[in-house]
């Protein structure tokens, strides 16, 4: 498989996970609001447990919303373009890992290989952002050559 085609599946992948992300949120958001519902009126002066059921709410709900925004970061991405240096957008292979620098998606099972999926936020893009091809660097006491990127 080119590397193009390679990563137009592979950002199709990330966004099936990430679709995946948006609707446990969702899920997960809903149920507990039909609990809250559910539950009425608190029962006494000191029953916290509705409170305790919209705090988690409103904590899913920020999941949600925030899985939503990462998706549409996913959308950004550029699969038409080979990468020349790490950055957003970039597939990073190096003699030990590869890389996808996209969101924090964490390990990806993809074409019979494992993938990262790391954030522009990360420790490890912060030494890495800006490299390309042939360098090396160093993260965590482990060194790293980078083999290719596009």
């Amino acid at each position: 498989m080119d590397k193009l085609t390679y990563k137009r599946k592979l950002v199709e992948k990330c966004l099936e996970q990430q679709d995946q992300n948006v609707l446990n949120a969702k899920s997960a958001m809903d149920d507990i609001q039909e609990s809250a519902i559910d539950y009425g009126q608190p029962q006494e002066h000191y029953d916290s447990y509705k409170s305790q059921l919209l705090r988690k709410r409103d904590v899913f709900a920020k999941q949600y919303e925030q899985a939503k925004i990462e998706r549409k970061l996913l959308e950004k991405i550029n699969v038409e373009k080979v990468c020349k240096s790490v950055g957003f957008g970039a597939v990073v292979v190096t003699d030990d890992q590869n890389f996808f620098i996209c969101i924090s998606l964490g390990k990806i099972s993809f074409n019979n290989e494992t993938i990262f999926g790391i954030s522009l936020k990360v420790p490890l893009y912060k030494v890495m952002g800006g490299l390309e091809k042939g360098n090396t660097f160093e993260f965590n006491g482990k060194k790293y050559q980078i083999k290719d990127i596009y």
